[in-house]
């Protein structure tokens, strides 16, 4: 079965974690929690505990103009971004989440704050951190090359938010899923 993701080499166990969730017949669990929502510092305590329980943790970086989120993550964001949150907190939750489970971690993210820092740069910190890879649901497709090297230099994957079958064939190196 072909997969959706786009990979980088190494990808920090999404295969894995996809492999043994189809051998046991269930679905992985992903979940999604913006990192410093309520606080930075009891975000920090409940990602890694919420892992215990996923296959998948989903950090979300908050944004200061989450447009594209409905009204509780805007909200939960404003807030983190008030308690102030900083890049370094997405950092640390992902070690931290790393560390305390075998969850994978995607980060949730706009392109804005990926392109102020560099992609390259952004990819490697992810990386270093121990992310398997990052959801960029506003990058559009044509401006999508700077990121998808950086990612997979850096072994990471990329998931696309894109229109099923079309688009999806669009984007290089991923297939429209299979049938099962």
């Amino acid at each position: 079965m072909s997969s959706p993701l786009i990979p980088g080499p190494a990808a920090h166990g999404l295969d894995r974690i996809f492999r043994t969730a189809r051998s046991e017949h269930r679905a992985a669990l992903a979940v999604y929690y913006p990192v410093g929502f309520p606080t930075v510092e009891q975000s920090l305590r409940l990602l890694p505990a919420l892992a215990q329980y996923a296959d998948i943790v989903e950090v979300g970086l908050p944004f200061s103009d989450p447009v594209m989120d409905g009204p509780t993550i805007a909200q939960a964001t404003r807030q983190a971004l008030a308690a102030g949150f900083r890049l370094t907190h997405l950092f640390t939750a992902i070690r931290e989440i790393r560390t305390a489970s075998r969850a994978a971690v995607l980060v949730m993210t706009y392109w804005q704050p990926v392109a102020r820092r560099g992609a390259d740069r952004f990819a490697a910190e992810l990386a270093h951190a121990g992310a398997a890879g990052a959801i960029i649901p506003d990058l559009p497709l044509e401006e999508a090359g700077p990121w998808l090297a950086a990612a997979r230099a850096h072994g990471l994957y990329t998931v696309p938010v894109v229109a099923p079958r079309q688009a999806m064939s669009a984007w290089p190196g991923s297939a429209p899923p299979q049938a099962a």
